[in-house]
């Protein structure tokens, strides 16, 4: 039984459905995450869903989290591994 079934999702809220990141130059994450965690660290590129750049967050801990709604995530320039898209 799940308790939460009635509650709004919203991006406070815990993820419904992980998903992996695999980091592509020009494919999209199967769906916007509410927020990405950082298995493995290092630097992440991205396009957040309402930019026209990319940007690189830099030098990000393992088992960190990036509270973004990223459109994508970039092969090129991404370092960090192990992501983890929140749903």
């Amino acid at each position: 039984m799940d308790r939460f079934a009635d509650y709004r999702d919203s991006a406070d809220q815990p993820s419904r459905a992980p998903f992996a990141i695999i980091p592509h130059d020009t494919t999209p994450p199967p769906s916007v995450p509410k927020g990405i965690y950082v298995g493995s660290g290092g630097d992440i590129t991205l396009r957040g869903i309402d930019a026209a750049e990319d940007v690189t967050y830099r030098n990000l801990p393992d088992a960190s989290y990036i509270a973004v709604r990223a459109s994508f995530v970039r092969a090129s320039g991404t370092t960090a591994s192990d992501l983890v898209g929140e749903g």
